[in-house]
């Protein structure tokens, strides 16, 4: 056959291809269909977010969701700063699943491939053959919603990765703020135990008090410079760290923000992404059902060895006795998938349940704290009071100021607590981090 002869065959191989599209197109979904239609006028970039999310209520879902982090307060700055220097693997990942739902989507046009075989040690026969499917069991519709709902996984999975990386860098910072400010608490009670102590010692040397009393208030002293450098590393430690994740130094950084949330606000990251993977594990099933039923395809060849249109009735898999529990097995992983989701949610419940009832706990214990602060010094002031009038021994003094600083020491502690609670609540909801910027 000449060069002229084949390029025509050629040619009328590729007319016939677009033919063949063009009067099989009805086994894609008007979805299909329609994207060719969908907002003419945006980039293809855009136009595929749209219709992912127009599709998919969990991504939907997720754009919707708004950060309870205030804007441009202490907690917000340090979500910025984290969030800067995200390396975004699961982005890739995302990027990656959105790549194959893009290919899946095209699945129902026909296949076209060349087929090259030696017929003799000195002719080559080249055809190109055309494919396209008829009926497959709902196979293709299946790969699609598969790549679909493994787009929404990824999604959900980065979400996840992004409000966890912000978690981690807030309760950084949180240690880092409570550091600092038992820092400062230590260091008054240092100053202040450090005054008793040279009263003390005044009252041994004119002989009216106890040398061990004046050890006592030493070892006192030695805990509490203990305590003060333990606290100064443990602020440095974690300054340190939260500096290393993030896109700027946040020394400079102060301060708690209000940050109201509620077990309602949203539904859980985990259960969305029960409910995708549902879909996938579906989706999954179906497709593995479609390989053991047979399918009919509508083939065409062109080339040097001729041209020819036929039908095509074929399985992918030979059937066998165990066919039929195969099957079952097939459609009782759907069930499964449900259940699944299921568990997901009474899992989730259970642990919103109880970040509430610690939350309620907790608030309730920083009330108490601070009320109880405050009689310890009420308490510490009186005992002043009595002692400079002359009713009072140091050491009465000294015991009552160490209950107040315990006092102090424990409302701090508990303020801190809570803040990490109510981060903890917003991080399972996936509301650390707006989900349009995600």
């Amino acid at each position: 056959m000449g060069q002229g002869q084949r390029s025509a065959h050629w040619l009328a191989a590729g007319t016939a291809c677009f033919f063949l599209a063009g009067c099989l197109s009805g086994t894609g979904d008007e979805e299909s269909v329609s994207r060719f239609n969908l907002n003419a006028g945006a980039r293809p970039d855009q136009v595929a977010r749209q219709k992912e999310s127009a599709n998919s209520p969990i991504i939907t879902a997720l754009q919707d969701r708004r950060s309870v982090l205030p804007s441009d307060g202490s907690f917000d700055q340090v979500a910025g700063a984290v969030l800067g220097a995200y390396s975004r693997s699961a982005e890739a990942d995302l990027l990656s699943a959105r790549l194959r739902a893009e290919a899946a989507s095209k699945n129902w046009l026909p296949r076209i491939g060349p087929n090259i075989s030696l017929t003799s040690l000195s002719d080559i026969v080249s055809q190109l053959i055309v494919e396209q499917v008829l009926f497959d069991n709902g196979r293709k519709k299946a790969e699609r919603g598969f790549a679909k709902a493994d787009v929404e996984v990824a999604a959900v999975t980065l979400a996840d990765d992004v409000n966890g990386r912000v978690l981690s860098g807030l309760s950084l910072y949180l240690d880092a703020a409570e550091a600092r400010e038992r820092v400062a608490l230590e260091t008054r009670t240092l100053a202040d135990m450090s005054r008793f102590e040279y009263i003390m010692s005044e009252r041994v040397k004119g002989g009216v008090s106890d040398m061990s009393d004046l050890n006592v208030l030493g070892q006192k002293l030695a805990e509490i410079r203990a305590t003060l450098a333990s606290q100064t590393e443990a602020e440095t430690t974690a300054l340190a760290e939260l500096n290393a994740m993030s896109a700027r130094p946040l020394n400079g950084v102060t301060g708690l923000s209000e940050m109201p949330v509620h077990i309602d606000d949203a539904e859980p990251l985990d259960v969305l992404k029960a409910e995708a993977e549902k879909e996938r594990d579906i989706a999954g099933a179906v497709m593995a059902r479609a390989g053991l039923l047979p399918g009919l395809t509508a083939g065409g060849t062109l080339g040097d060895g001729g041209s020819g249109i036929g039908l095509n009735l074929r399985s992918e898999k030979l059937l066998g006795l165990g066919t039929g529990a195969q099957m079952r097995a097939i459609e009782a992983e759907k069930e499964a998938a449900s259940r699944r989701v299921t568990q997901a949610e009474e899992d989730s419940n259970r642990i919103l349940q109880r970040l509430e009832a610690r939350l309620a706990a907790l608030s309730r214990q920083v009330g108490e704290a601070s009320a109880l602060s405050s009689a310890a010094k009420a308490n510490l002031d009186l005992f002043q009071e009595q002692y400079e009038a002359g009713q009072r021994q140091v050491m009465d003094v000294v015991g009552v100021y160490e209950t107040f600083a315990d006092r102090q020491t424990r409302a701090v502690s508990l303020k801190y607590e809570l803040a990490l609670a109510r981060l903890e609540i917003a991080r399972h909801l996936g509301l650390l981090a707006d989900g349009s910027r995600i």
